[in-house]
């Protein structure tokens, strides 16, 4: 270590801040840092959202709008029966404000506040499609402008704003279809004032998708209202440099979750066709980012028309996914090795493998991402094999950290730890979120087709520093798609800490449309709702069917179950697997014949045992979790570990 980094670490640990077990000096230098920086950020954001500079703003008007943007969002015309009776739904959280105005209330949640405050609600109030519907409409954002001035606690997040004026142009038509002349007025000169404070806080918001779609809500001011040619220079500019920096050669997102380029492009489609109604010429990059996102959109894609589970993938709307869809006019096929954004497809006949290849994204936008290296999801026609257990739509926390562990992945766990290291510091936290803090460095992948079919070679040394062994994981699809073949390594370099007693868990999470049955100590049998058959076949060491649970449906957490390798690295350096389909019904029902079989074996066996007295089998003991369930004692996932605790 030279003297200069000696002296950094020494006043590190002299300043009295929080020492991160596990963390490099650097690693927690550049966190603190970035930590800095960010108060800085949120000291600026309020200073400029304090009755104080509200002069900044207040200057200039516009004299009308002159264009409406499209809303691609799918609408529900029954929200806008519980606004009219008083009740505001979002995020999961109900208020009922009765006859009082929904902005004079405490929200709940912050989730809650961004919801009422952002107003994409009103594309519901206009599929209702009635007078009293856009009368409300009118009246509610009447409300805002009385009590909600800048400077308020409420509704000046610079991420609400902007979503705020894209709702507010977007909806235009029917809020001002029966408003005066004074409200026309002031709706302008409202939107004038949000603009021009959203242009003073739009660099100091955090990194991502907030200062995109700042850029964004800038441009559409400045093509929807007269008199903003300076704005609209502005906003555009800003607008290419977010895409040159966000958007990734191969169309993915800098922060690695494939639903981020849905919410990207509902909100870029239309802005394209605002410049052409304007007869402006759209910038390069924002044409040019459609154009690469779109195959990325459907590179993610199953059989079934949903998006794989990859660092904090949301459940998705087939509608909006759908609308979205219909404005490729390309329609080529995706791309098969997204290098720059750290994924890997492979297509054999109706089968889909989807990898993550990837390091974990800069720090500033992983609070979202998972530690899923080398995970990957397998899907059969319109049915989803192999799955990770996804981003829960519930605020719960606990669910949401189990979600991003490796053990919610289909990959190794080493010793039940993660292969990234999350922000766990209180106060830094819950002012940061639950960043990344370290992960793997190096992730080397290598892909080859031959005339057996694909190969992907990949790695990651996430557990290097840590245990001091490298993850190999091999995948081979057949050119039919009816055989993955898979093998794992656990490489050991230099000594390791753990050689003697480190141990691994290789998991294989089902989706909760498969059942699984046991053959035999390495081969299950995987039916699929159509019928369907595939044997999951563990070749050096036994394989065990544990509880799992698929977090990622819109219905809820739903039980599942999870294929499981355990031991240790230093006995079983390599695990080999694969997954066959099977060649005929025939063969299912003979399977599941020889299943029967077995299953009325072990009951007689177990009626002989109780009528000689004996105390049965030998295994553990079972208990029951919170759901009256039973589970075996010893063995257990990490996942179901934490949905047991939630509960």
């Amino acid at each position: 270590m030279s003297v200069g980094s000696f002296e950094l670490e020494r006043g590190l640990r002299q300043s009295g801040l929080p020492q991160i077990a596990g963390v490099s000096f650097p690693d927690q230098l550049r966190l603190y840092g970035f930590a800095a920086r960010n108060e800085f950020r949120r000291a600026t954001a309020g200073l400029l959202a304090s009755p104080l500079s509200r002069w900044r703003f207040a200057s200039g008007a516009a004299e009308k709008l002159l264009v409406a943007p499209q809303d691609l969002h799918t609408a529900d015309p029954t929200f806008a029966d519980d606004v009219l009776s008083g009740r505001y739904i979002f995020t999961g959280a109900s208020v009922d404000a009765g006859a009082l105005s929904p902005f004079t209330l405490m929200p709940p949640n912050a989730g809650w506040a961004h919801g009422l405050h952002g107003f994409g609600w009103l594309r519901h109030m206009r599929a209702a499609d009635s007078a009293i519907a856009r009368a409300q409409a009118t009246s509610l954002i009447s409300d805002w402008m009385h009590l909600c001035p800048v400077g308020s606690a409420q509704g000046w997040q610079p991420e609400t704003v902007a979503r705020r004026l894209i709702s507010w142009l977007s909806h235009s038509p029917i809020i001002l279809e029966q408003a005066d002349h004074a409200f026309y007025r002031r709706f302008l000169r409202s939107i004038v004032y949000q603009a021009r404070y959203l242009r003073g806080v739009s660099l100091d918001l955090p990194d991502g998708v907030p200062r995109l779609t700042a850029a964004m809500a800038l441009c559409f001011v400045g093509l929807c209202m007269d008199g903003q040619p300076r704005l609209l220079r502005h906003a555009t500019g800003r607008l290419e440099a977010e895409i040159d920096r966000q958007i990734l050669p191969d169309g993915g997102p800098i922060s690695r979750d494939p639903s981020v380029i849905l919410d990207l492009l509902i909100d870029l489609l239309p802005l394209r066709q605002t410049y052409v109604s304007r007869s402006i010429q759209a910038p390069d990059a924002l044409n040019t980012a459609i154009e690469r996102m779109m195959p990325m959109l459907r590179f993610f894609r199953h059989g079934d028309g949903e998006v794989a589970n990859f660092n904090g993938t949301r459940s998705l709307s087939p509608d909006v996914l759908g609308t979205v869809l219909a404005y490729d006019d390309a329609r080529g096929r995706p791309v098969m090795n997204a290098q720059y954004s750290g994924y890997q497809r492979i297509e054999a006949g109706e089968t889909a493998v989807i990898m993550d290849a990837g390091k974990p994204p800069p720090l500033p936008v992983s609070g979202r991402a998972h530690a899923g290296c080398l995970s990957f999801e397998f899907s059969a026609g319109a049915h989803r094999i192999i799955v990770n257990c996804g981003q829960p739509r519930t605020q719960s926390e606990k669910w949401r950290s189990a979600a991003r562990q490796t053990a919610a992945h289909s990959t190794a766990t080493l010793m039940n730890t993660s292969s990234c290291e999350f922000i766990d510091v209180p106060g830094l936290r819950e002012r940061l979120g639950d960043l990344i803090v370290v992960g793997p460095r190096s992730v080397s992948v290598k892909r080859s087709d031959t005339a057996e079919g694909t190969i992907i070679d990949a790695n990651h040394d996430g557990y290097l520093p840590l245990f001091g062994v490298i993850h190999q994981r091999r995948l081979v699809l057949d050119k039919a798609g009816t055989c993955l073949q898979g093998e794992d390594r656990f490489v050991v370099e230099g000594q390791s800490p753990h050689e003697d007693r480190g141990r691994f868990a290789l998991r294989f999470h089902l989706h909760p449309d498969v059942r699984a049955a046991s053959l035999d100590a390495r081969r299950a049998l995987l039916i699929l709702p159509s019928g369907e058959g595939w044997v999951f076949s563990g070749f050096d060491s036994p394989i065990t069917i544990e509880d799992s649970v698929y977090l990622s449906d819109p219905r809820g957490p739903m039980r599942t179950s999870q294929i499981v390798f355990d031991g240790r690295w230093s006995i079983i350096p390599s695990v080999s697997w694969e997954i066959r389909r099977v060649r005929s019904a025939e063969e299912i029902v003979e399977l599941l014949e020889r299943i029967e079989s077995q299953q009325d074996e072990a009951e007689n066996d177990g009626e002989g045992s109780d009528e000689h007295g004996n105390e049965g089998t030998e295994d553990a003991p079972a208990e029951a979790d919170d759901s009256g369930d039973k589970k075996p004692k010893g063995r257990k996932s990490r996942t179901r570990n934490s949905k047991d605790s939630s509960d």
